[in-house]
């Protein structure tokens, strides 16, 4: 793997969901900078903004001020932000919104697991795919990573 580190920013307005995952990351084996914002008005604006983008985006669907689907929907509709990797980082499961996302473009589904050594295990799983594939959009039946 690339021995420099991965760029990850989470947005996610649950500050207790975003400190277990700052501490499920420090555990992973791999080299990372965490970025974290808490609303989708606010990722949008710091996406367009930004002259570096992040080399993964985990996205919360249920965000205040815009949700994870707008957001999804506007990254992809912009020509900067077009190929921003986005793993969509829920506690929501229905397999018809999975559907809608992977058709929307992003790239992975992780539900958001209950267990810390689930979470570490799903993320490192999702940097590991995310880095191997390039960063392509995997098959649907490949599409949500289980914890």
């Amino acid at each position: 793997m690339n021995s420099s580190a991965i760029n990850i920013l989470l947005a996610d307005d649950d500050k207790d969901d975003c400190i277990l995952f700052k501490d499920a990351l420090e555990e992973v084996p791999l080299s990372t900078n965490l970025t974290t914002i808490h609303d989708g008005e606010k990722l949008m604006k710091l996406l367009r903004s930004t002259r570096e983008l992040p080399d993964v985006l985990f996205l919360d669907l249920n965000m205040p001020r815009k949700n994870g689907f707008e957001c999804l929907s506007e990254i992809r509709r912009h020509k900067n932000l077009r190929h921003l990797p986005v793993i969509i980082f829920s506690t929501s499961f229905d397999q018809e919104i999975v559907k809608l996302l992977y058709k929307n473009g992003a790239h992975y589904y992780i539900r958001k697991p209950n267990d810390f050594e689930r979470l570490k295990q799903v993320i490192h799983d999702a940097l590991r795919s995310a880095i191997r594939t390039k960063l392509l959009q995997p098959s649907l039946e490949d599409f949500v990573l289980l914890s």
